[in-house]
């Protein structure tokens, strides 16, 4: 599966790409400007019906490349996630309240296309984002079969995947399928948002503090453990087990460093595949066929639900224990910079941004906030190099910020670098850990 952002291009491009399935998401990787969700809503309509195509603009005197949808059949499927529960969409309100975000989304994909995508065998499918617990599943199936029941869709016509992204709501999987058993596909490692659930849940617990992000790999028992008992979980009930986002985009300026990140994503694959994940997801086109080639290998029927991995023991323990790392110079930096470019480029309305080869979203961005938060205010961190970790060492990073990235005009967002600095610097002098990052910056945005 690949997923994205809801843009014209990246629409034709994902659905043309040659992956099984595409998740265009207003959630993680969208900004979600009123702009930017309408225009998304408005591609997928025009895609459902086959008519979406796009023109990039003229450059050195030449026009653009013109962009056009493959033949239906030939098209990934197509799945929306909407956004979380625990965001509004400020432009409607409803009985003098701002509406969920997530229903505004999901409500308006269905109203337009339920009948189309009904006409071609298919339906309105979504990926299910942030669930904390089965309450909020049922509040889903809920709202749901309302769609289902003011449209006049067969029961069960929308089908749905949950991301298990939350700690509270890897304890309660066999609840969300049942809460969602009528139209549940399956369940999908959300690793990156599970990652920092984890931050959040323990940001006063002294014991739980994690290293810098880059250690904090899909190898740590406490996330081996987490995606075995997903897997395990799914096919005890004949669900299938997604495995999680590869984040790299590819290097074409460097053929070495390129295979490197190639080499990174085959071994993480490998190893979903061979824990018993039925699918994957990546964020590039180019990496559809890295990620097909080991699952075509070693996962030759259509899924593993075989695989029952009645092996896997996993409690509470498994499940919260701390891995082993460390704070390096480098990986308190990056933080940093990753925090303030991606908010910018949020703020200016784009949810998706490559920064070092990654491709970053809402998601990976809270990692990096949240640790920053969680280690100035943890007493006693300190750097490898025996460096405290302290408000003046952020001072240090948020000012030098500006000469390190050069000239700023070129980046996403470039103009609204300092306002992300000073945000960044708000919310890490915060005396409590700011839910999401989106919430105050959704208010900065039209």
């Amino acid at each position: 599966e690949i997923t994205g952002p809801t843009d014209p291009k990246m629409v034709i491009n994902a659905l043309n790409s040659g992956a099984k399935v595409f998740m265009a998401d207003f959630e993680d990787s969208t900004s979600p400007t009123w702009r930017n969700l309408l225009a998304g809503q408005q591609s997928l309509a025009a895609a459902v019906r086959g008519d979406l195509e796009f023109t990039a603009p003229a450059a050195n005197g030449k026009p653009g490349k013109h962009y056009t949808l493959r033949p239906f059949e030939e098209q990934a499927v197509l799945i929306v996630r909407p956004r979380g529960w625990h965001l509004d969409e400020k432009h409607v309100r409803v009985d003098g309240q701002f509406i969920a975000g997530g229903l505004f989304d999901a409500a308006v994909f269905a109203f337009h296309n339920a009948r189309a995508l009904q006409a071609k065998d298919r339906g309105p499918y979504f990926y299910l984002p942030k669930l904390q617990s089965m309450e909020e599943a049922a509040l889903w199936e809920t709202a749901l079969s309302h769609i289902e029941g003011m449209l006049g869709l067969p029961h069960g016509q929308i089908k749905v995947t949950v991301l298990i992204e939350t700690l509270p709501a890897v304890f309660e999987m066999d609840e969300i399928l049942h809460a969602l058993r009528e139209r549940i596909v399956g369940l999908n490692c959300g690793r990156w948002d599970y990652i920092f659930s984890y931050l959040k849940t323990f940001r006063r617990h002294a014991d739980r503090v994690l290293p810098e992000r880059g250690q904090v790999t899909m190898t740590q028992p406490f996330l081996k453990a987490y995606s075995e008992l997903l897997i395990q979980t799914c096919h005890r009930r004949g669900a299938h087990a997604m495995g999680g986002m590869a984040a790299q985009i590819p290097i074409n300026s460097d053929a070495a460093a390129n295979e490197q990140a190639m080499a990174r994503v085959r071994a993480d694959k490998l190893r979903e595949v061979s824990a018993g994940h039925d699918g994957t997801w990546v964020a590039h086109p180019a990496l559809i066929p890295v990620a097909m080639a080991i699952f075509d290998e070693h996962m030759p029927t259509a899924n593993q639900h075989q695989v029952l991995r009645q092996d896997v023991r996993v409690g509470r323990d498994e499940l919260i224990a701390r891995p082993p790392g460390s704070i390096t110079r480098a990986g308190f930096e990056g933080n940093v910079e990753v925090c303030v470019r991606y908010l910018a480029a949020w703020l200016d309305g784009n949810g998706c941004v490559p920064i070092h080869h990654l491709m970053e979203d809402a998601a990976t961005a809270e990692i990096s906030r949240s640790q920053l938060w969680q280690w100035l205010h943890t007493p006693g961190q300190q750097l490898d190099d025996g460096t405290a970790i302290d408000l003046p060492l952020l001072d240090t990073a948020l000012a030098q910020l500006p000469a390190r990235l050069g000239d700023t005009r070129a980046l996403p967002g470039g103009a609204r670098i300092g306002e992300a600095i000073a945000l960044l610097g708000e919310l890490s002098r915060s005396d409590e850990l700011t839910d999401f990052l989106t919430l105050p910056a959704y208010a900065r945005i039209d």
